[in-house]
């Protein structure tokens, strides 16, 4: 698929898959109630307004709160994979594998987070600033890159192992297309940018109005990112 036929089917696609798109709100508005209450009742408890049974009632919401974000994580993965496969379906609920996926997601990200700061650290003792700037910037666009494609991997596998595959990772970009994946990121962001500009007009007209169309925009955003990057991950 060319850049023009992801954007056009990743754009339609939300529009498509209605019942997938409440449930995303669903549990977005579950997890912000829990974190929400949890953060008032650890509150409560710091100020001694029954700390024992406040104090804990925090931690439970947090705890929700923290399945609750991994959950909508791993159903994020299931759209990008269900991009992948070119399936114009969505993803239902798989509260075990998807959580777990999540999890294994939180691994993978920082795995390629840690690896360049530690050759960062080591060339920092034998070169001189202004290389290791040099170095640092081509490393964090090399594994800022290699990690989009490790996102898909463990969307398309489920495995941990091949999200991993560091080498088979970076080996995707040039499988993708660097100029494919740049292009998608730019009109991404131009189109967020235009959207939200004008949603930041309307929300200066009629605050309630803009609150409420903001909101809804992200999650329909969020819903054609997930499909883009699986589209875009397909051609590989």
């Amino acid at each position: 698929m060319d850049i023009s036929e992801i954007i056009s089917d990743a754009l339609v696609y939300p529009i498509n898959n209605i019942k997938a798109l409440i449930i995303y709100v669903i549990l977005g508005i579950i997890a912000g109630i829990a974190a929400g209450g949890s953060v008032f009742s650890l509150m409560l408890g710091a100020a001694d307004v029954s700390t024992a049974l406040t104090g804990g009632l925090g931690v439970i919401g947090m705890i929700i709160a923290f399945v609750l974000f991994l959950l909508i994580t791993g159903y994020e993965l299931d759209i990008v994979k269900y991009g992948i496969n070119r399936d114009p379906g969505a993803p239902g609920i798989d509260f075990v594998r998807q959580v777990l996926n999540a999890i294994k997601l939180i691994i993978v990200e920082f795995v390629y987070y840690i690896i360049p700061i530690i050759i960062i650290i080591l060339l920092s003792f034998i070169f001189r600033n202004w290389i290791i700037i040099i170095v640092a910037f081509i490393l964090a666009i090399i594994f800022s890159l290699a990690l989009f494609m490790a996102v898909c991997r463990l969307a398309k596998t489920d495995s941990l192992g091949e999200a991993l595959a560091i080498g088979e990772a970076i080996g995707d970009i040039s499988r993708v297309g660097l100029i494919n994946i740049l292009l998608l990121v730019i009109l991404l962001f131009v189109i967020a940018f235009i959207v939200a500009f004008i949603l930041a007009f309307i929300t200066k007209v009629n605050a309630t109005i803009g609150g409420i169309l903001l909101g809804i925009f992200a999650v329909y955003f969020s819903f054609v990112s997930f499909r883009a990057t699986g589209l875009l991950y397909s051609n590989a």
